[in-house]
């Protein structure tokens, strides 16, 4: 049976949270382009250069991290905290958890800097990520496309479980607790372990990489609002975090998506202005590119200071509702699956995988740009994911290969709730009985 809108919409309204998160915020890797480590100024400068943008739909003072170790150091700080306290710039910690079975390093480097800077360092804490895109790469999917080695839920949990227990007593008890992964992870049933133990649910998810769906950038907010519902109708009423997408600048056409500042400036009002600025927490990719190996680049700014287009929203949005499609104004829920690959390997005096890989090219599927990443144990260091036929690690060098993906959406959706109740849920199911997909 199909459900009807209006219907649909009461229902999840009775769970939407009262408060929106008006988090606005950049990603950043441990390292640059040339793979040489970030310091104290260079983080500094990325986060001064944020906060100062013109034009900007708000204040983004916010930096989402992949490691809490500084770049080719062993359990050193990152030296991005003390740059955060000096700009008061926010920040959502990441710990690197995919290609290892502890995380004692990252504990002990985010030990050190609670206790060298105490509370002028954790009240700017906003969140921490255990792992990022690890299910992925672990998936069955991701093993059959080679994607690289990530982390099993059972790891994810074990990881969350001893970051709890190592900050028990600390400021950082009474941080909430996430995981972000592609939507397409959130989709599979058996990370939902995973789901359960977090507070939050972070989603990265790129529709400038769905080739074969019609990703020409009119389409893109359509395609990210179906991987967005996709995402809300698997994780059980947690609050999302839209923690990786955008548009690339330049680079090479990628099936019918091309790169120019005209089409970032069309993603940023249509997706951006349109469904997540001061609505979802949002971390555009990116403010500084720090990805040698991918061709197409998503820097929105000049020497991190002056915008490549105007950033402020419009009035009225080009964007219109499809009765198959899911956008901000509609009410539904969507499914959807995609697949990819990357993996990375590097050595520094020391070994270290891939921080940050994910799917370059699909069919459908979520792709990524090659996150900013971690630098890895035993003196190694990384800086991304892989992309575009390469990687960006330490020292290192990297693969990857395609990816597939099928999406079916619900009529309609809600793309701006930020988080559902259990309640919300059964009143869904009491309702619709079962929903006819598209």
């Amino acid at each position: 049976m199909h459900l009807s809108t209006t219907l649909l919409a009461s229902a999840m309204t009775m769970g939407v949270s009262a408060a929106t998160n008006n988090i606005l915020g950049f990603n950043s890797g441990a390292t640059f382009a040339d793979r040489s480590a970030k310091f104290k100024k260079d983080f500094e400068a990325e986060m001064k250069g944020a906060q100062g943008l013109k034009g900007a739909p708000g204040t983004f003072n916010t930096v989402r991290l992949y490691t809490n170790i500084q770049a080719y150091s062993q359990d050193d700080p990152i030296q991005a905290f003390e740059a955060a306290m000096e700009t008061k710039t926010q920040l959502l910690l990441g710990i690197w958890a995919s290609g290892t079975d502890n995380i004692d390093k990252e504990i002990s480097a985010l030990q050190k800097a609670v206790k060298t800077y105490g509370k002028e360092f954790t009240d700017l804490v906003v969140g921490i990520s255990v792992g990022s895109e690890d299910l992925y790469r672990d998936s069955q999917t991701g093993s059959k496309n080679k994607a690289g080695v990530g982390n099993s839920p059972d790891s994810i949990l074990k990881f969350i479980g001893d970051y709890k227990k190592a900050f028990k007593d600390s400021a950082l008890s009474k941080v909430p607790v996430g995981h972000v992964d592609t939507w397409d992870a959130w989709t599979n049933s058996s990370v939902k372990p995973v789901i359960d133990a977090v507070d939050w649910v972070g989603v990265d998810e790129y529709p400038f990489y769905e080739n074969g769906k019609g990703n020409s950038i009119e389409n893109a907010p359509y395609l990210f609002e179906k991987a967005y519902g996709a995402t809300v109708n698997a994780i059980n009423g947690k609050p999302i975090w839209v923690t990786e997408t955008g548009w690339p600048t330049t680079g090479p056409d990628w099936d019918e998506a091309k790169a120019s500042v005209e089409n970032a400036k069309y993603y940023w009002d249509e997706v951006g202005c349109r469904s997540l600025f001061n609505k979802v927490p949002t971390f555009w990719y990116t403010l500084r590119d720090s990805n040698p190996d991918n061709k197409v680049k998503f820097a929105i700014a000049k020497d991190l200071t002056t915008p490549l287009f105007d950033l402020t929203c419009p009035k009225t949005f080009k964007t219109k509702p499809k009765s198959s499609s899911v956008v901000s104004s509609a009410t539904g829920t969507a499914t959807g699956t995609a697949t990819g690959t990357a993996t990375a390997t590097g050595a520094v005096n020391g070994t270290a995988t891939a921080t940050g890989a994910s799917r370059p090219t699909s069919t459908g599927g979520s792709g990524n740009p090659g996150s900013d990443g971690s630098n890895g144990s035993n003196g190694s260091g990384n800086n991304g994911g892989s992309n575009n036929g390469g990687s960006n690690t330490g020292g290192g060098s990297g693969t990857t290969s395609g990816a597939t993906a099928s999406s079916t959406v619900v009529k309609g959706a809600s793309s701006t709730v930020e988080k559902f109740s259990g309640a919300a849920y059964f009143v869904l199911a009491v309702l619709a009985g079962s929903l006819t997909l598209l």
